[in-house]
């Protein structure tokens, strides 16, 4: 009886032991780096799942676990730890960077040559192609739609923005456009486009590549590319909002021709000092948005943009599914959990009323109409709309109604395999806002935490830039992306032809290609004299100033609340130098990587070794602390791998 009496002891101590140890345990601690200062937005995730959260202003996380788990701390430009909990309830961790191996390097021009080419010295260098497929962000995503043929669809044109064509890429959709071409300035002196401070194409070709696959053209928008990484632009000194910057240097797509870099930069304003917002968080809640890279990261993305908010601030949740109903009343920031709670009981169902929830979030958001200030719509969704209106058309007809009302509206896409990129592109052109495409956890934390001020507040509105080129200097020019932004001539000087916006702090970047005078080239279309009018003549025959300028950029813009613009303007000459700043090296690899991507027409000698070579000779501690940059350079490599 006592042996019986024992070991039914020792079977229930161990029972309990087990059921102790299953029990989750609240895990704490501070990330920093190797010199002790402390990380914001590290991602803090179980190894296996997607179960994470992401490191406080004080670089501090709090995660519940089971005693056995594994944590994997990531965070861009350093590289990824694991660490066994083992029952522990605070674990300190310290990541180390990721140094980049580069090859020691002389910059000429936009010429990369190994330094010892020049000097004699021997570098060896090996590539660490383990970092290739790495994805330092999260977890692996679920792979992306199969390569479907593309399969355009017609649509008729609404202005000389709208699409052209649909292409579908498996269950997904991306706008086509007609790459621009080279135009002769005595034919057409002009070029005027909308700015862009979107980055969604990027973070979405990025979602592609970690998940193995390559993306279809049409998601490629190289202006997009480009301005996802930050520049160093001069900061606006006067009663102006945007300062102008240039510079010129050689093509490194094609030597003989000539590359200008147009930069722009808003002022930047402390938090404290900005206006009190109208936020209406518009949340998909459709049972397509079921998932943990879709509902589970719009939940965690929006609790993130709470923690931001000031108590002055008012926030505002509408839902959509079959049916579209207010979750949670206009409510002051300072009641933080309040917010929170309302988000944590979102859950998806139903089919999607997106034209619904747009009419409901504008109604809630002119109900609690700020006067004096930042009131936004901030869209959560994968732009499958499949109740109401939904199609491109009706959806740009709806928006554009709406933003007379001074609503600004933004858009976060979420989600994969049925994701529509050219619905998000046109509600946010069409509703004085911007596009992102938030593909994990430290996407969410860069644009709602680190650019929370340039993402919510607008500082000018409708800015257009249009170039006037020297026929003089200048044999042909073309604008590298922008398709969808292009505006005729006319539409500079009208401030009734809507235009972008640009946020607190934000930078927009342009680049132009142009063939000197004097250089052979076929690149731009001739064509035959005009019989019956002489308006167009050879270039021989018109009359031209001795101006030494190369060209002049004429840049418009409006106040948030204003409806007449503000015309900029700056000259531009060509000094034949070659060397650039590390800034326009980096934007031109960027630039050379699209049109690879994209198959131009006009990419010329590139390659992605180039782009690779000329990207890293662009990268200094200096300019890339978030690590961003280095990232684009392992992306560029793992796509060279794919080809």
């Amino acid at each position: 009886m006592k042996t019986k009496i024992t070991a039914f002891l020792t079977f229930m101590l161990f029972c309990i032991s087990v059921a102790v140890n299953a029990q989750d345990i609240i895990v704490t601690g501070t990330v920093r780096d190797n010199i002790g200062d402390t990380i914001i937005g590290v991602s803090v995730y179980i190894k296996g799942t997607t179960k994470g959260t992401l490191t406080d202003v004080d670089g501090k996380y709090r995660i519940s676990v089971s005693p056995d788990n594994t944590l994997v701390y990531s965070f861009i430009g350093f590289k990824n730890k694991e660490v066994k909990v083992d029952g522990r309830t605070a674990i300190d961790v310290v990541l180390e960077e990721d140094t980049q191996l580069l090859s020691e390097s002389v910059v000429i021009g936009y010429g990369v040559q190994k330094k010892s080419m020049i000097t004699g010295s021997v570098v060896s260098v090996k590539e660490d192609k383990r970092q290739r497929n790495k994805n330092k962000s999260t977890p692996p995503a679920p792979p992306a739609p199969p390569a479907a043929s593309p399969v355009p669809v017609a649509r008729a044109e609404a202005d000389s923005k709208s699409f052209v064509s649909v292409t579908n890429y498996g269950s997904e959709e991306y706008g086509t456009y007609k790459e621009n071409r080279f135009m002769s300035p005595i034919a057409e002196a002009l070029s005027t486009f909308s700015i862009d401070v979107d980055t969604e194409s990027y973070t979405n070709f990025r979602r592609f590549i970690n998940s193995g696959q390559k993306p279809s053209k049409d998601a490629i928008r190289i202006e997009e590319f480009i301005n996802y990484f930050k520049y160093n632009y001069d900061e606006p000194t006067n009663a102006d909002p945007v300062k102008v910057t240039t510079e010129v240097g050689q093509s490194p797509w094609n030597t003989q021709h000539r590359l200008v870099r147009i930069g722009v930069k808003a002022k930047e304003i402390a938090k404290e000092d900005l206006p009190p917002s109208n936020l209406v968080f518009l949340i998909d809640v459709s049972g397509s948005m079921s998932g943990p890279t879709r509902l589970d990261l719009v939940k965690t993305s929006m609790k993130m943009l709470v923690n931001n908010l000031r108590d002055n601030d008012r926030v505002a949740i509408v839902v959509y599914a079959s049916e579209v109903g207010e979750k949670l009343a206009s409510t002051s920031g300072k009641d933080k959990e309040v917010i929170k709670n309302a988000i944590d009981q979102l859950r998806a169902y139903g089919a999607t009323n997106g034209a619904g929830g747009i009419q409901k979030a504008y109604e809630i958001a002119e109900k609690n109409f700020m006067k004096d200030g930042n009131n936004r719509i901030i869209l959560c969704t994968d732009g499958d709309f499949n109740v109401g209106a939904s199609s491109p058309q009706a959806l740009e007809e709806m928006i554009e109604q709406k933003r007379q009302s001074g609503v600004f509206l933004s858009v976060l896409g979420y989600g994969m395999g049925n994701y529509k990129s050219n619905r998000m592109q046109l509600l946010a052109e069409k509703g004085n806002g911007n596009a992102f495409y938030i593909d994990n956890l430290q996407e969410a934390n860069r644009v709602l935490v680190q650019e929370f001020n340039g993402t919510l507040y607008t500082i000018a509105k409708d800015v257009k830039l249009q170039l006037e080129f020297n026929p003089a200097k200048v044999q042909a020019y073309r604008l590298v992306g922008y398709e969808s932004r292009m505006l005729a001539k006319e539409d500079f000087n009208d401030d009734t032809k809507d235009a972008g916006e640009m946020g607190v702090g934000h930078t927009v970047t342009a680049l132009y290609e142009i063939i000197p005078v004097g250089v052979k080239s076929n690149m731009y279309p001739r064509v035959d004299g005009l019989k019956y009018q002489k308006t167009e003549q050879p270039a021989s025959s018109v009359s031209l100033t001795d101006s030494p300028e190369l060209l002049t950029v004429k840049l418009r813009y409006k106040q948030p609340d204003g409806d007449k613009s503000v015309k900029l303007e700056l000259p531009v000459i060509d000094n034949g130098k070659n060397e650039v700043s590390s800034d326009m090296r980096f934007a031109s690899a960027v630039a050379m990587f699209g049109q690879l991507l994209k198959g131009s027409d006009f990419k010329g000698d590139a390659t992605y070794e180039k782009t690779i070579d000329l990207a890293r000779s662009g990268i200094s501690k200096d300019n890339d602390k978030d690590g961003y940059k280095a990232e684009f350079v392992r992306l560029a490599e793992t796509v060279r791998a794919m080809n």
